[in-house]
């Protein structure tokens, strides 16, 4: 993806990078600057979401399993001057960053590449402090369940909710599999209770949650904008690290 240029790949253009809060925070979840925080950009290679936060004036350290992606990143903190960390490995393992050490952890599409999202949202606690925020998008449960060929009762569901292993890839790339399932990847389909229950799990509060709309009147059959107005293809969570309750209540002072 990298090599091809492909859309997720492309560095942030100039006009986005001089409205950089506008682009990356339409829901104003990040109180209008994050000038100075700490910023994780979490399986988030590829130049653009690290130089939109850099932008904004945070600390961004972008993590990704792909040393091309990273080299993306690179790239454009060399030609723009940005400050930022580069650390290439899994979102399950985050060893090598510090615990409580991140303001805002900026989570893109991915984590249904994982077999379990527990341990991933384990490492985004540690690494969060308490009261840090974590924005995370995710796909929709029954989109990765649901067919991408139209019926005259709509988008069939094809595959079972409860599962364990890979969503089977659609048999045909029509425009909306085309642009909701990368060629080749192997995909995991995350129940509600794995990915709200497993957040509050890990020590999280939901602050808020949306789903991005991409439906459009009188859309193309088949196309991606015809299958969301029948199934929301992500959702998009505000979540709030909670610190240890005892350490933070205030103590009792006896005359």
């Amino acid at each position: 993806m990298a090599d091809a240029g492909n859309p997720l790949c492309r560095p942030a253009t100039e006009e986005e990078l001089s409205r950089p809060l506008s682009v990356v925070d339409q829901a104003g979840w990040l109180g209008g600057s994050i000038a100075g925080k700490r910023v994780l950009c979490l399986a988030a290679g590829g130049g653009r979401q690290s130089s939109l936060y850099a932008a904004a004036g945070a600390e961004v350290t972008v993590v990704d399993l792909s040393g091309a992606m990273l080299e993306l990143d690179r790239q454009v903190a060399a030609q723009r001057g940005y400050r930022m960390r580069v650390l290439q490995t899994t979102m399950e393992d985050l060893s090598g960053l510090s615990n409580a050490e991140f303001d805002i952890v900026i989570h893109p599409v991915s984590t249904c590449y994982v077999p379990s999202v527990a341990p991933v949202f384990a490492e985004i606690a540690r690494v969060t402090r308490p009261g840090g925020l974590y924005i995370s998008q995710h796909k929709q449960p029954i989109s990765l369940q649901a067919g991408y060929q139209r019926s005259a009762d709509g988008y069939p569901i094809r595959h079972a909710y409860y599962r364990d292993a890979p969503v089977p890839p659609p048999a045909v790339m029509s425009p909306s599999a085309s642009r909701l399932r990368e060629q080749g990847a192997v995909e995991f389909l995350h129940r509600w209770e794995d990915l709200i229950g497993g957040l509050c799990r890990s020590g999280f509060v939901i602050e808020d949650l949306i789903e991005p709309l991409h439906a459009k009147a009188n859309a193309v059959a088949n196309s991606f904008a015809d299958r969301a107005t029948y199934i929301p293809p992500y959702v998009r969570i505000k979540a709030r690290r909670i610190g240890d309750a005892a350490a933070e209540r205030p103590a009792i002072v006896i005359a």
